[in-house]
């Protein structure tokens, strides 16, 4: 099994969130994902100031094997975006919940990260699909 960190919240679309203490919350692909995915060669990140809709793509990770559509996790407003993945986006492979991160979030309504998975809940809902 991939690591699954418990401090975080995770989607069924394999997208990772962390709550920050200043209120935003980081996000980025799962191990697994990137696993799946295979050696990053291309990051697509969004724009600071986008508004993002839960469950709407935003971000596009391409790796040698496929492209995948990055889905915002909660409603909010994109206020950072990690650049560096522009010229370094095996970061995401190498380390996918830290410097592979590819935003952070100012969340519409914070509760919405209460319905997101635990790190027990994506493990199974993982073990579920292979």
């Amino acid at each position: 099994m991939s690591n699954v960190p418990t401090d975080l919240k995770y989607t069924r679309s394999h997208e990772w969130l962390r709550s920050n203490e200043d209120g935003t919350v980081t996000v980025g692909i799962t191990d697994h994902a990137q696993e799946q995915l295979g050696d990053m060669v291309y990051v697509e990140i969004p724009e600071v100031g986008q508004a993002l809709v839960a469950n709407d793509a935003c971000a596009v990770v391409e790796s040698v094997k496929a492209a995948s559509d990055v889905y915002a996790p909660v409603d909010g407003e994109v206020v950072e975006a990690n650049d560096s993945l522009t010229d370094n986006p095996e970061a995401i492979n190498q380390d996918a919940f830290g410097k592979g991160w590819i935003m952070k979030l100012k969340p519409r309504d914070a509760a919405q990260i209460d319905t997101l998975l635990d790190a027990a809940g994506y493990e199974a809902f993982v073990a579920s699909e292979e």
